[in-house]
């Protein structure tokens, strides 16, 4: 099993969310977060006063999948969010060693 963590923009998360339902992937976590990678600060003025941003507003994405599913779910995540511009986000993908529902006790894809 797999965890992928998707950073993208705020505003491709409904897009991804339909597009992901339609592939039948529904558990995920979403959590709003800030960040910056490539993207330079800007600056911004503030009752008079030059503020210089340099940490965006991102949505991180968290789906728990089987090893076979990986590549299917980050092709799907890429072209439903990628826009060509700087901060389009990141993909990660970790090994995961157990999955527990509390509920049941099933563990393995079980508890998927």
């Amino acid at each position: 099993m797999k965890k992928i963590e998707a950073i993208i923009r705020p505003t491709k998360l409904e897009e991804l969310k339909l597009a992901l339902n339609d592939m039948e992937v529904r558990g995920m976590t979403i959590y709003n977060v800030m960040g910056r990678g490539l993207q330079q600060d800007v600056k911004q003025y503030y009752r008079g006063q030059e503020v210089s941003v340099d940490l965006f507003p991102k949505v991180k994405v968290e789906l728990i999948c089987r090893d076979h599913w990986v590549d299917r779910i980050v092709e799907l995540i890429v072209r439903v969010c990628k826009t060509g511009q700087i901060g389009d986000g990141k993909i990660f993908i970790y090994p995961l060693e157990q999955i527990i529902r509390i509920r049941t006790a099933e563990e393995g894809d079980n508890a998927l």
